[in-house]
């Protein structure tokens, strides 16, 4: 795998402060010029070897050529708060010139309205470029584990590996403690994804969740032999690879819970997307985005990607947007009761 190099944030704005006391003032440049004399950056909010880092990673080897400028594209990660302090930097703190975008989580716009405080940002603000492929999210059991089905999971207390409350690995336990009644015990604190797996390789937890994007790139052969078990899918539909995992909405009776379910896996749709902060001029986000649909279609790139066992399903960023802003205009009846959940757990 090409490696692709990271620096530090203090680094990055210093070199970018230098850029603009020499540059010709953004309201004057083409696009082309602009990105002849910046870098484009790819922030993530996890630490790398996780399936951010890997679709960033990938972008960031073959986007550059259909940027107009054709500019070096690096990757910069600002692990902390299951992405939270990474998005809070970039909505906050972070250029707004299209020098810097991101790869965040699907689940920050949920945060955004059930967790303000955290969620120090507007999505709807922001500009998707596009999302490389949908997230369906697995759960995983070990070998030899008592839960041989996900009826088990309302059978006794299950211990479930989380990272923190922006993230999909609390927010779909909370869900399922809550509404649908099961008897979860969710510990969290682990760092990322890569940490809580090894914890149920060590047998720590009983369930852990990620994306399956991620779990096929980063535990095939763990998947392959038997030592991880897919027990439940969280999703919009069942991803094709998993036809036989039933979706988190489909083990509930409830009619309210089925939709706050639904409501909470909303964001599988948005997936693995990148993200341009607020303010950046339209001509370069329809840059960004052009490049977006060239480069999901280039050979090379979906070479690497099959390469680097990368699922590709490209949306383009227009169609992104409008999943994004469904989930912030969810009826306040249904954000409430996730969030009592979310509180609850």
């Amino acid at each position: 795998m090409t490696a692709f190099p990271r620096r530090s944030l203090v680094a990055a704005a210093l070199a970018s402060a230098a850029a603009i006391c020499i540059a010709v003032p953004a309201a004057g440049q083409t696009v082309e010029n602009f990105y002849k004399s910046h870098e484009l950056t790819i922030l993530i909010g996890h630490p790398p070897g996780g399936s951010y880092d890997l679709y960033a990673q990938l972008a960031a080897a073959h986007i550059g050529k259909y940027i107009p400028g054709k500019p070096t594209v690096i990757v910069q990660s600002m692990p902390g708060g299951a992405g939270s302090k990474a998005a809070s930097y970039l909505y906050a703190k972070g250029p707004k010139d299209g020098s810097m975008i991101s790869l965040f989580p699907e689940t920050i716009a949920y945060v955004q309205l059930m967790d303000p405080a955290q969620g120090r940002w507007d999505v709807t603000k922001m500009s998707y470029i596009g999302s490389f492929a949908p997230v369906n999210t697995a759960f995983m059991v070990h070998k030899g584990s008592r839960l041989a089905s996900a009826e088990d999971l309302f059978k006794g207390k299950t211990n479930v590996g989380c990272s923190g409350r922006a993230s999909q690995s609390f927010q779909y336990p909370a869900t399922l403690k809550v509404l649908a009644k099961m008897p979860l015990n969710i510990i969290c604190g682990y760092d990322g994804s890569s940490a809580y797996t090894l914890a149920l390789l060590r047998g720590e937890v009983d369930l852990v969740s990620k994306a399956w994007n991620s779990w096929r790139a980063e535990d095939k052969d763990n998947i392959d032999n038997g030592t991880f078990i897919p027990l439940l899918q969280a999703g919009l539909k069942r991803t094709p690879e998993l036809p036989d995992v039933p979706l988190m909405q489909e083990i509930v009776a409830d009619p309210t819970a089925k939709t706050a379910i639904e409501f909470v896996s909303a964001g599988a749709a948005i997936g693995r997307a990148l993200l341009a902060p607020q303010n950046v001029p339209a001509d370069r986000v329809a840059a960004l985005r052009a490049a977006f649909d060239k480069v999901v279609v280039d050979k090379d790139f979906l070479a690497d990607a099959q390469k680097r066992s990368i699922y590709i399903e490209p949306t383009p960023g227009v169609e992104v947007q409008k999943y994004s802003d469904a989930i912030i205009k969810t009826p306040k009846n249904i954000v409430d009761l996730v969030a009592k959940a979310f509180d609850a757990s």
